[in-house]
């Protein structure tokens, strides 16, 4: 289930201010018992919007990875150019893996969690050429380990077999680990 946030402002405020933003965001979100909004959209991170305690937090999903902190990173920059958080408050969370940032409290403007969301949003619609290039590269690599061509693929019998292979030899315990004369037991 998604939530949709609208932004809009009255006319008069709009021609007035020139900063209203208006626009339709769907989002795969939830909100929380404490009024925090948890938005899951993106394949590497979820992001937590917290209204109360007025900042922006992200969390690993999954493994933590260079991706992962990469997409962190270009998630904070892109609020950072909008002006939704200040930079000097970008820190690692108390959670391993997480990144968090400050929301100024309050604008003359608008409601400053609206612009958040709808900020987010609009980052998220700017990943999906990415994260769709990376599904595209994963499902390439899958397929041609699953259904290799003619240049990566031998048929089975092609190879020859010899009885024994590599340093792993029977009867000679402990050459294959270069242990072979390191103990000697002299009587």
């Amino acid at each position: 289930m998604g939530i949709s946030i609208k932004i809009g402002a009255p006319a008069e405020e709009a021609i007035e201010e020139k900063t209203a933003i208006s626009g339709v965001a769907r989002l795969k979100a939830k909100k929380t018992l404490t009024g925090d909004i948890m938005i899951y959209d993106h394949t590497d991170i979820d992001i937590v919007v917290m209204p109360n305690d007025s900042k922006v937090v992200t969390f690993a999903k999954g493994n933590l990875s260079d991706l992962v902190y990469e997409t962190q990173d270009r998630l904070f920059k892109f609020l950072v150019r909008k002006g939704i958080v200040m930079p000097e408050s970008i820190r690692g969370g108390n959670v391993y893996g997480s990144l968090e940032a400050k929301v100024p409290d309050s604008s003359k403007y608008a409601d400053v969690t609206q612009v958040t969301i709808y900020n987010i949003a609009k980052f998220l619609e700017e990943e999906r050429d990415y994260l769709d290039a990376l599904r595209d590269v994963e499902e390439m690599d899958d397929e041609r380990i699953i259904e290799p061509d003619e240049y990566d693929s031998t048929e089975l019998g092609e190879v020859p077999h010899d009885q024994n292979k590599g340093t792993n030899r029977p009867g000679y315990p402990g050459y294959y680990y270069g242990l072979a004369g390191v103990y000697r037991y002299e009587e």
